[in-house]
């Protein structure tokens, strides 16, 4: 079978898969409910534990077979990609047809140094990762056996009874059984950004599968929800119709997840890549016609200019920076924090503007009720009275102003009074609305609709007032003193929440929004959020490393304002999310960048403010943890959440923080910017010496009778700087780079390249002059003894180039390398001396040096440290930077 036909079977099977999984949802859909839940083997009252059971172990887990991590043989494979090893690859094979099995060797070597600490560096973080997200549960709300419960997301399967509710992620495509105000959004299948409504209403009665319309859209069933996709508002029950794979998320997954878009960090990487590939591709065959003009033998040309491109491939690259990577998470991993994309820790250390959501971030997730008062601001009971009512009864989403009347009402005589009352229907919160009602009878007196929810919009339903027990007409005068109290109830740091009542004749059908009119207001419930202890202080640690931090908040302007003066955030202008929808792109972006606070945002004008930010070259992290923060989450380059975040906020955040305490942000920061400093250290180290050594080796091609080192010798040199530098991930960075954001700049590194690199050319041919007229090696027979000199100088100037370019200070006084690095480069040192005077380096053409070349050696060395150093000085002072 070729290719194409092997091709062609696999798309034929996943298009009749994907046909099958579709037909079982419409299906579905059409079915009656009973008869579903029959062919489920369940029932209301949920799956029983035999059939579960037999259930488990014929649908197995709930899970999409995608997201497992690959297997390790594949991950050996994806190691090879990298273009620096598929070179080494090339050079490998040639040594092998050629029948050089010193260059062989010593090429192999490298490979599988790179390799091996690649490999097994990638394997233990993507194991780490893997067990780390293991630590972030979803959950699901299930009844079984009669019983509500909450358990893991991956045991649920078909026949289960899922409750659903504002925040949720859906967690199996599940068909509705009741519902109330439901509104689904299913951007991640369909890119619709507006949410869907959902009803649990039966599409065809009498239906069987005879008749089932086949036309019948299964993205366009109005009583399914699918998996993937996350609850904006509302309330619902429904049965589990598929799980896992057999979703129709799972029959789209590979559709749906392709390669995900290049990072800064990637095309930063790839970036750097590429410049020294094409640098490598220049100058090796001007190296090579040079020796084979120059010397005649263009056999050994070859062999030189191969060498030469073995010495220009930063083939340690990728072990850099999965070994970086890795080990900012592990460190990370300690400080409870969960990230999930490795990639992530760098983007971390280059953002400089944090947008962070002000409730449960900057705020405690302890909220207080302080007081509850009517509509002139004296304690009134009976507005605790109704609140309570409220937030007892409610079904959705409890947020923390519910627990904290809950909480509050335990204190008082109010507890129990939702005993005389029956709950008849519930209009549920949704965030275009802010406000949420329950209706309750008590005795058989009627029903009264009790809402709550923010001044404005409350006000907005309000046709009178409650004054001392009376009930009068809500005027204009009335309204404005009412705004004037709460605007100075919010100036002192509380967050206002009206309460409004109603009395309706009872009906038989379901209450909806449109029966929040004509409402009277009765009072306010005042609540305050205290900061963060850690809060204040972690904002001016961030400010302190150049991350300036703006608020998006759905809150309103007056609370926000006296949040972040007591977190130290100065506040000249609060913007509103009215103010940014007059605006296009660009004023936005200008506008933003200026701007410090922006309040009462929707979750849409909160996404749309980080991108203006990133317009403007900012690399914005978001911080946040409810269903509202869920965009902007996605849209960020760094999005962190919480452990106890929503469901689909955990899912779209790239980091996820275990304990809420923004001084592990700074941590974060810091890490992410040490790694990078690490990265981009062996980059600019190994760019500028391999530049310095092709100078170095075009001018002794060009006045040599001989070659200046033999191709083994080349090799076994690069062997040991790059083993050199295998500790460089565990050094420490000065304070003063980890001060501020670090982005990707290839014209830097090229930069740096050009200017530094040529000054290890200056003392190699410093010491091309002292072995050829001091130590009179001019000659062929004599070209061993110039070889060992070369190889020593070259070898050890390369080694402390580490020290010199790790710091822009003076190293080994005004900044020391960590011990790893010192001990590392202190053996390489004291092999590379050694091995002329061994018998492996008579093996490859080398011989002792004499005794007195080694101050002559020191004395090259300590210039070469003197010189760097003055270079360094003059470069920060041109360029205003050096890593």
């Amino acid at each position: 079978m070729t290719v194409e036909e092997r091709t062609m079977k696999n798309n034929n099977r996943i298009e009749q898969n994907h046909t099958a999984i579709t037909n079982r949802l419409v299906e579905a859909s059409f079915c009656h409910t009973e008869d579903l839940l029959a062919e489920l083997a369940t029932s209301h009252a949920g799956l029983k534990d035999t059939v579960l059971k037999e259930k488990r172990n014929q649908y197995g887990k709930n899970q999409i077979a995608h997201e497992k991590p690959p297997a390790w043989y594949l991950q050996l494979l994806v190691c090879f990609k990298n273009p620096f090893i598929l070179i080494l690859l090339a050079l490998d094979i040639f040594s092998i047809l050629t029948d050089d099995t010193k260059g062989q060797i010593v090429i192999s070597t490298m490979i599988a140094i790179s390799l091996l600490i690649t490999f097994t560096q990638e394997f233990r973080s993507i194991r780490t990762v893997e067990k780390l997200k293991a630590m972030v549960r979803t959950t699901a709300t299930v009844t079984r056996n009669g019983i509500k419960q909450e358990i893991d997301m991956e045991q649920l399967v078909p026949g289960d009874i899922v409750h659903l509710s504002a925040g949720d992620l859906v967690p199996a495509d599940i068909r509705l059984l009741t519902s109330k105000d439901l509104f689904v959004s299913e951007s991640s299948l369909t890119g619709e950004a507006l949410p869907v409504e959902k009803q649990d209403s039966q599409i065809v009665t009498g239906f069987n599968k005879t008749n089932r319309p086949r036309q019948a859209n299964a993205l366009e069933l109005g009583n399914i929800c699918y998996m993937g996709t996350n609850v904006v508002s509302g309330t619902a029950t429904g049965v589990v119709v598929s799980t896992g794979a057999s979703t129709y998320f799972g029959s789209m997954a590979k559709t749906l997840t392709g390669k995900r878009p290049l990072t800064s960090f990637d095309r930063g990487v790839h970036s750097v890549t590429f410049v020294l590939i094409r640098f490598m591709l220049i100058m090796v065959p001007i190296i090579f016609f040079i020796n084979g003009f120059t010397k005649g033998d263009w056999w050994d040309a070859l062999l030189f200019g191969l060498s030469i491109a073995v010495g220009l491939t930063p083939e340690m690259l990728p072990v850099i920076v999965t070994t970086n990577l890795a080990k900012g998470a592990s460190v990370m991993a300690r400080n409870k924090v969960v990230v999930k994309r490795l990639n992530a820790i760098q983007n971390f250390g280059a953002m400089n503007i944090l947008c962070t959501d002000k409730t449960g971030t900057l705020t405690q997730d302890k909220i207080i009720l302080e007081n509850y008062m009517d509509i002139h601001g004296k304690a009134d009971l009976k507005v605790l009275e109704y609140a309570y009512l409220n937030s007892y009864h409610q079904t959705g989403l409890k947020n923390l102003l519910d627990v904290a009347v809950l909480e509050h009402v335990e204190l008082t005589d109010i507890l129990g009074a939702e005993k005389s009352y029956t709950k008849v229907d519930e209009i549920p919160f949704d965030f275009n609305r802010r406000r949420m009602s329950v209706v309750l009878e008590k005795s058989g007196n009627g029903h009264v609709l009790i809402c709550k929810g923010a001044m404005e919009e409350i006000l907005s339903v309000c046709s009178h007032v409650q004054d001392h027990g009376v009930s009068m007409e809500l005027t204009p005068q009335i309204t404005q003193q009412a705004m004037q109290l709460v605007h100075k109830l919010n100036n002192d740091g509380l967050r206002i929440i009206a309460v409004a009542v109603k009395s309706i004749s009872p009906k038989q059908e379901p209450y909806g929004k449109e029966d929040e009119k004509n409402l009277t207001l009765i009072g306010y419930v005042g609540f305050i959020d205290p900061p963060k202890e850690t809060a204040k202080t972690a904002i001016q640690a961030l400010k302190l490393n150049g991350v300036d931090i703006k608020v998006l908040t759905g809150d309103n302007a007056a609370v926000t304002r006296k949040v972040c003066k007591d977190v130290g955030l100065h506040v000249s202008l609060i913007a509103l999310g009215s103010d940014i929808d007059h605006m296009n792109d660009a004023q936005l972006a200008d506008f933003a960048e200026k701007t410090t606070v922006f309040a009462k945002l929707n979750p849409l004008q909160k996404s749309r403010i980080v991108r203006a930010l990133q317009s403007k070259g900012h690399t914005v992290g978001f911080m946040g943890d409810g269903i509202n923060d869920a965009a902007s989450l996605r849209e960020a380059d760094v999005g962190i959440s919480v452990d106890t975040a929503v469901d689909i906020a955990k899912e779209s955040a790239d980091i996820i923080l275990l304990e809420k305490n923004l001084m592990v942000l700074e941590a974060g920061v810091i890490e992410g910017r040490l790694t990078f400093g690490n990265i981009i250290k062996y980059i600019k180290m190994t760019a500028s010496s391999n530049f310095g050594n092709v100078f170095s080796v075009m001018g002794s091609s060009i006045f040599l009778p001989f070659l200046p080192m033999l191709p083994i010798h080349l090799l076994i040199q690069n062997l040991f700087y790059d083993v050199s530098q295998l500790s460089i991930p565990w050094d420490r960075m000065d304070k003063e780079f980890l001060a501020k954001p670090r982005k990707w700049d290839a014209k830097s590194v090229g930069r740096f390249m050009l200017f530094i690199g040529p000054i290890s050319s200056i003392f190699d041919y410093a010491t091309y002059f002292l072995m050829y007229f001091v130590f009179a090696a001019n000659t062929a027979q004599n070209q061993s003894l110039f070889q060992s000199g070369w190889f020593i100088e070259g070898l050890l100037s390369q080694t402390l180039i580490v020290h010199m370019i790790r710091t822009e200070k003076i190293p080994f006084t005004q900044s020391r390398a960590s011990m790893p690095v010192l001990l590392l480069t202190s053996l390489i040192i004291i092999a590379g001396i050694f091995i002329p005077f061994s018998a492996f380096g008579s093996s490859i053409g080398l011989q002792p040096l004499p005794l007195s070349y080694f101050p002559w050696l020191a004395a090259i060395l300590l210039s070469y440290c003197f010189l760097t150093q003055t270079v360094k000085k003059w470069y920060i002072r041109k360029f205003n930077e050096w890593l």
